[in-house]
Formats: structure tokens, C-alpha cells, sequence
């Protein structure tokens, strides 16, 4: 891929006296990148996001932000190479911005309310370019936020798109973000990773006892498919089907879980859980 387009991007940013920086999701293809990075920056000159946040103990699995030295910064050739990777976006900012920019994705990195909280994947450069071309004008600033540009894969072309008011805007009560249309395929992505890191957090030894029998993500897909095939969307009937199908990954469904004639995925769900509730008490007894 060419990488002509963010360079001249960067150059142009670079010109104008703005820092430039470069966004990176830590999956294990930008792992390698991220190392340089770590060891070729100063403290202050990257962040971890998801750091003093209640996603925390994500951290090292979640986007790192670098500062980069020039517009013709080497450490990152890799990721100029090969876009197709989604491994994030780049962006300029005024001079010693990194952390009012840190402070306005931390404030929107949380969708939902508690005890049913997801992340908002706004390192993501699918994310990011679906939601600029849904957003009207007037609410691109709130989105971006201090960036001046932003620079990032399209899924077939490099983009840019400058920040029409870049500042400080608190988060709006009902963000217009979240309502930007999600192709299914990538909902399900989406849907796979958030339960993967939402069982590295919560059941990490289990997981991992899982991992020496079969693949993980295999296991995880048909545990998904098995919710779809339900109708049990919500996070709660989610984190019960994964949360019990760790518990016994190899044996299958017992009877009890099967859906009855006659029952919706509420009522399906509702009689499920009351019986595992039931049996966990009945074995405590």
C-alpha cells in the first residue's frame, strides 16, 4: 500500500508546527510496533488509554498514543505499510495538547451504565471513519475534540478530515456517536473481542485453562452463535452463557438449557437461571 498519502499528511501537519501522533490498538500485529515505540519514547511522550480509567485492567490490551518525532518518523513505516491491519489512526495537535486529548476520549470510552458498561472502540479506524461520514458538521468537533486533523484507513484508501472547532466539549448527555450504523459483520467482531477481554478481566484463570484444550476465539464463536441462535442479546444473558459454558467448556448444554415450545429468549433465559441458581444452592446445602 502506498504510503504517499499520510506522509504528505504529515509533512503538511508537521510544517504548520502541530504534534503529530499516532494512535495503536495492542493486538498481537501491532505488538512489535508498540515495543519500538515504548523503547524508543520518553515518559511524557506516550499514553496508556485505558490507564486510571475503569477499564484498567485492560490496559496493556488496550490503544497506546505516541508522540512522533517527525513527519518522516521510521518507527512507524510498518503500520503505514500494511492499513489493511486496522491498527488505529494518526492526528495532530497544538503543542503540548496530549493531555486535554487523554482527558476527552477517557470521559467518552465508557457506553452504557453499570452493571451492563461496554468500551467505545475509538481507536478503531473502521469506527472512526463510519462515524465521520455519519456525523453531521456541526457535531464533528465534539467527537474530535482538540485534534486539529485526523489521518486514518478508510478500508480502501488513506482519508484525512480537519477538525472544524477543535477545543474542549464536555460529553453530551446522549453522545451522537453511538448511533452510527454498525455493519453486522463488524458487530459481531466487535461482540467477540469485547467478550474476550471481558473474560481475560473477570475469568482469567478459567480462560486460560480453557486455552489448553481448544482455540479460545473458536470456542468463543460458537458461544456467541449459540446466544444468537437464543435470542439472549443483552449483556446480562451474554456474560451468564459465557460465564457458565467456562465452567463446563467441554460437556455441552445440559437438557434444562434447551428452549421449550412456546418460550421467548426472556422467558428462555428467566427459567435458565433460576434453575442454576437453584442447583448452585441445592449444592451448597
Amino acid at each position: 500500500m502506498s504510503e504517499t498519502f499520510p506522509r504528505r499528511w504529515m509533512t503538511g501537519q508537521f510544517a504548520s508546527g502541530h504534534g503529530l501522533y499516532v494512535l495503536l490498538d495492542s493486538q498481537p500485529p501491532q505488538r512489535e510496533t508498540r515495543q519500538t515505540l515504548l523503547q524508543t519514547s520518553d515518559f511524557e511522550h506516550y499514553r496508556i488509554l485505558y490507564k486510571d480509567t475503569p477499564a484498567a485492567e485492560l490496559a496493556d490490551n488496550g490503544p497506546f498514543v505516541f508522540a512522533l518525532e517527525r513527519y518522516d518518523d521510521k518507527r512507524i513505516a510498518p503500520l503505514l505499510a500494511s492499513p489493511e491491519s486496522n491498527w488505529g489512526w494518526l492526528f495532530s495537535l497544538p503543542q503540548t495538547s496530549l493531555s486535554a486529548w487523554v482527558e476527552h476520549w477517557q470521559q467518552r470510552l465508557i457506553i452504557g451504565a453499570r452493571p451492563h458498561q461496554a468500551l467505545y472502540r475509538f481507536h478503531d479506524n473502521r469506527v472512526l471513519t463510519r462515524t465521520l461520514a455519519y456525523l453531521p458538521t456541526e457535531d464533528i468537533a465534539a467527537y474530535l475534540g482538540p485534534a486539529l486533523s485526523v489521518c486514518y484507513w478508510q478500508g480502501t484508501q488513506w482519508e484525512s478530515c480537519d477538525n472544524p472547532a477543535p477545543g474542549h466539549y464536555p460529553l453530551p448527555e446522549s453522545p451522537p456517536w453511538l448511533h452510527t450504523p454498525v455493519p453486522a459483520e463488524q458487530t459481531r467482531e466487535i461482540r467477540q473481542l469485547n467478550a474476550h477481554r471481558y473474560l481475560l478481566a473477570g475469568h482469567e484463570q478459567a480462560y486460560a485453562d480453557l486455552a489448553r484444550t481448544q482455540p479460545p476465539q473458536t470456542w468463543l464463536r460458537e458461544r456467541l452463535a449459540q446466544a444468537d441462535e437464543w435470542g439472549w442479546q443483552t449483556p446480562q444473558q451474554l456474560e451468564f452463557l459465557l460465564i457458565h459454558s467456562l465452567r463446563a467448556p467441554a460437556n455441552g448444554f445440559d437438557a434444562q438449557w434447551q428452549v421449550r415450545p412456546g418460550e421467548t429468549p426472556l422467558d428462555h433465559f428467566e427459567r435458565v437461571s433460576h434453575w442454576v441458581k437453584t442447583m448452585a444452592e441445592e449444592a451448597t446445602q
